[in-house]
């Protein structure tokens, strides 16, 4: 007998003593006819659902309780239904057992709302058959209105889900959104020019007031890195009043928005993220028009301050006195309602809508790579299904050219129902989000024999595959989901809509993919220690050939290369050369200390033949752009208070007989340390320190 039956033995001596009921379902089993041979392997699963609860501890709860709720199918449950069936019509004893036994008990989806604050979220997983657990209950999905903490993505098993990725700050962070997408813009300025010019205080503050300088009479809109409901939101006319050490967002005010009924509005679109490896994002039919409470006017110094005007957010509008409610003209309306008075009015509603979704692809491709890079690094072994989702609140404004620009991007927009506006809207986004994920993907049990029977196959040494047979399983087993993924999405869309990928828009995007894959790989390091091992490459191959190139002509072609290519910074690359050379003996000899370094006479040749102790000639243009120079740098430092602030300091210690007793004390420095040579030799000490005379005085005038 080997290891492996031993075992196996022992372990069905423990289900024999500690459930013997399996086994007299395990026998009448045996006795149902060949047509129902289904049913021996589910009690099979059955046997060792119960040595799994022996062996783990931590799974006794869920595998006595939730392995009948959470079964493997609709037709693992009829199975289960006709075995227990044929052993009451065999058995009496079984038959007058008590009918709660009999029953099968209701599958339940175990979802964590500890970090939810939302009853709409509550009401609608019970609606969609979901149960509630505890923090330390094993749960399915996890929804919360914070950010994803890191601990709590590496934590998570293969079969649940949460419902946040982790990155999407890029986007969601109003600084991060405004920094990717000017990395973007520059790259492709006619096809990311979806947003406001925007600038991240105080690191841009030096851009916007040249900006500023440019362009007159612009309003600019300023709002915190972080903040939401339009908390720290103002309207500034004067570039003056920006402070230059203010951390904010500063955008371009849109000062020629859309209007409807003469009032300033803006769009709350929600888009869903089922997958980021691959992308796939869908946008929900319905949505919210938010509208201000007191008809637009062009912002000028008197109403700057009007936020009602101005400012679109619900949360400040609802405190007006002229907000209204009503679903056809109220100051929050239906998304489709709005689409029908834009099309009475001579709007080409669906060129816009194909806009906005243009511009919510754009917008999410910008992070894409760093949400791609840290979905592989959290969740590496969830290859059966994406473990995240998103809900995201796309703020989007659109001018009177009616083409639609980007404000901000929520990553947990509000799902308050305070009325019934909101009730009908986000109830349904909410069930059909839900009806969207394929929970059933990634079976709970099957995921941990999977993991058992991974651990039982390297401890007892079986079943050891090269690296190549692993990635080829796994590509295909990626391939196998992709399409089993959106097999699911046709049929359980609901009122969403697949934006990307659809058919024929792939091409038109994959060179923002592309090029934002590249990211973190174009730099002038990354191309140098490319330039490095293609040069290494080529040495070893022309070795493996025979023809290795003598000493000249590597010094020429070597030579050649840093006159054209900038030096590898890598160090590591010729150190490796180096391993090569033999070593010479005069390495090994003992340094003496005694004797100059030897200088290189290649470098010596390089050095131009000039006087050092001559003066050189001042050229004009050189010396009229070290002026400019100089005084941008002054015009920097004082527009940022450093010339106040180091007076005040020089007056808080300043000597109490003025500049008599400051000369004194330099007079008595320089004696002290023999400094009074440099008032003979063209230098003078004056109330602005040492300054040159004679033949070191240039004719220059130093600003400040």
């Amino acid at each position: 007998m080997t290891l492996e039956d031993s075992l196996l033995t022992a372990g069905r001596r423990d289900i024999t003593k500690s459930s013997p009921d399996l086994l007299v379902t395990k026998s009448k089993a045996n006795d149902v006819s060949d047509d129902e041979e289904t049913t021996g392997e589910v009690d099979v699963d059955v046997l060792s659902e119960s040595a799994a609860a022996d062996d783990y501890d931590e799974d006794d709860d869920m595998l006595g309780e939730d392995d009948e709720e959470e079964g493997e199918g609709k037709d693992g449950d009829d199975q289960d239904a006709e075995v227990e069936q044929h052993i009451e019509d065999d058995d009496p004893k079984v038959s007058n057992a008590p009918k709660k036994a009999a029953r099968k008990k209701k599958k339940w989806l175990t979802v964590n709302l500890s970090a939810c604050k939302y009853e709409s979220v509550r009401r609608t997983c019970k609606r969609f058959g979901m149960r509630e657990v505890g923090e330390d209950e094993d749960w399915l999905l996890y929804w919360t209105d914070c950010s994803v903490a890191l601990q709590r993505v590496m934590e998570m098993k293969k079969y649940q889900k949460i419902n946040h990725f982790p990155g999407m700050a890029e986007i969601c962070r109003k600084d991060l959104l405004a920094r990717n997408l000017n990395r973007m813009v520059k790259l492709f300025p006619k096809e990311y020019a979806i947003f406001p010019k925007t600038w991240c205080l105080p690191a841009d503050y030096g851009d916007l007031q040249a900006y500023t300088r440019q362009k007159k009479n612009k309003t600019f809109i300023l709002k915190p890195e972080s903040g939401c409901q339009g908390k720290g939101i103002w309207v500034c006319k004067n570039p003056k009043e920006i402070k230059p050490n203010e951390h904010a967002v500063c955008q371009q005010y849109i000062s020629k928005p859309l209007l409807v009924d003469g009032y300033k509005f803006d769009l709350r679109l929600y888009v869903l993220v089922t997958s980021c490896d691959p992308l796939r994002i869908f946008i929900y039919k319905e949505g919210l028009a938010r509208f201000a409470t007191v008809k637009y006017c062009d912002p000028t110094h008197s109403n700057v301050d009007e936020q009602y005007m101005h400012l679109t957010n619900y949360a400040i509008n609802k405190t007006s006195k002229d907000f209204i409610r009503d679903d056809e003209s109220g100051s929050k309306r239906k998304l489709t309602m709005l689409y029908s008075q834009l099309e009475d009015t001579g709007v080409d509603v669906e060129k816009m809508k194909k806009d906005i979704n243009d511009v919510i692809i754009k917008t999410l491709i910008a992070a894409h790579p760093i949400l791609k890079h840290n979905y592989r690094t959290c969740f590496s072994n969830h290859i059966k299904g994406s473990a995240c989702f998103e809900i995201l609140g796309f703020d989007v404004m659109l001018d009177r050219k009616v083409r639609p620009v980007v404000i901000e991007v929520n990553h947990s927009p509000s799902f308050a129902t305070d009325s019934k506006l909101d009730r009908e809207i986000k109830d349904g986004l909410l069930f059909d989000t839900l009806n969207l994920l394929n929970f059933s993907a990634t079976d709970r049990r099957r995921c941990i024999e999977e993991e058992r029977k991974r651990i039982k196959d390297r401890l007892m040494h079986r079943g050891t595959k090269s690296k190549d047979y692993w990635k080829q399983e796994a590509n295909d087993l990626a391939a196998s989901t992709l399409k089993t993924m959106v097999k699911w999405e046709e049929e359980h869309q609901g009122d969403f809509t697949r934006i990307y990928p659809t058919e024929g828009n792939e091409p038109k995007y994959s060179k923002f993919f592309e090029h934002s894959g590249t990211l973190f790989a174009e730099t002038a390091a990354s191309k140098a220690r490319g330039e490095c091992a293609r040069q290494l490459r080529e040495d070893i191959k022309g070795k493996s050939e025979g023809k290795s190139p003598s000493k000249s002509s590597h010094k020429s072609s070597s030579q050649h290369k840093s006159d054209s290519n900038p030096r590898p910074e890598s160090p590591g690359s010729r150190r490796k050369r180096m391993l090569h050379r033999p070593v010479s003996h005069r390495l090994l000899q003992p340094k003496r200390r005694d004797q100059p370094r030897p200088q290189s006479t290649s470098r010596l040749l390089d050095l131009p033949d000039t006087d050092t102790l001559s003066p050189l000639d001042i050229n004009d243009e050189e010396e009229l752009q070290r002026q400019n120079l100089l005084l941008q740098r002054d015009t920097l430092v004082r527009s940022l208070g450093v010339v106040e602030l180091v007076h005040k300091l020089l007056q808080n210690n300043a000597p109490p007989h003025g500049y008599a007793a400051v000369k004194e004390k330099s007079d008595s420095f320089r004696e002290r340390y023999n400094l009074t040579q440099y008032t003979a030799n063209g230098y003078k000490a004056g109330p602005q320190g040492i300054i040159a005379t004679g033949p070191h005085q240039r004719n220059v005038s130093m600003p400040g």
